[in-house]
């Protein structure tokens, strides 16, 4: 089948979750532009029409599944309710989130390192790839900002809860960390069709993680 031409390209969502599929399968290192753009059946010229290299392919795919979790995460902050409910609730949405796109959430665990690894212009680079290494520089420490954000979310109910004198005061940063870091990890070992489906995992982990939390 012939590849598609810039024209004719497909949507930046399709080339983010192919991208996302190839890296999951290559790791970064292994990975090339021409291997995500046959993954959607396009030309690699056709790629680069949407993305100047690698990093800010790989970028864009962490920055879409940082964000649309996030977007389920906000509103349940401004909600009123006790706060394992809320609690309860933040949890269920991210492992759904990670279950209901796994090779997204495995870039997430995997390819960070890679981002904070990401390679400077040669001394011989012209002034167009230097200007836009700054600025995937400038959105890198963008998505890192976001990311924090994100964490403090969790923080923050946490926090809440044993400054009510409904949850352990345990270390806040610490809990966190290791709730945060679990679910990730769901991203990567969980599988489609398994004994447990997404929610079912979230129930699983959301009572574990209250559990130990709750007086």
């Amino acid at each position: 089948m012939a590849r598609k031409p810039a024209d004719q390209s497909v949507s930046r969502e399709d080339i983010l979750e192919a991208a996302a599929d190839v890296l999951r399968r290559n790791g970064y290192e292994s990975t090339t532009m021409k291997d995500i753009a046959a993954e959607v059946n396009l030309t690699a010229a056709s790629l680069y029409h949407h993305f100047r290299n690698k990093d800010s392919l790989l970028l864009a795919v962490l920055e879409i599944g940082l964000e649309q979790i996030i977007s389920q995460i906000e509103p349940l902050i401004q909600q009123d309710m006790p706060l394992d409910c809320k609690l309860r609730q933040m949890i269920h949405a991210h492992i759904v989130g990670l279950t209901s796109h796994t090779a997204v959430a495995a870039a997430m665990v995997f390819e960070i390192r890679s981002l904070l690894n990401m390679k400077s212009p040669s001394a011989g680079a012209s002034t167009a790839d230097r200007e836009a290494y700054t600025a995937t520089i400038r959105r890198r420490d963008a998505f890192f900002a976001r990311r924090d954000r994100f964490e403090e979310l969790f923080r923050s109910v946490v926090q809440e809860g044993i400054q009510a004198g409904a949850f352990y005061p345990v270390d806040v940063g610490i809990f966190t960390k290791a709730l945060l870091g679990a679910h990730n990890w769901v991203g990567v070992w969980y599988r489609e069709g398994g004994r447990l489906n997404g929610s079912e995992i979230a129930d699983l982990m959301a009572d574990t993680f209250l559990r130990s939390l709750q007086k």
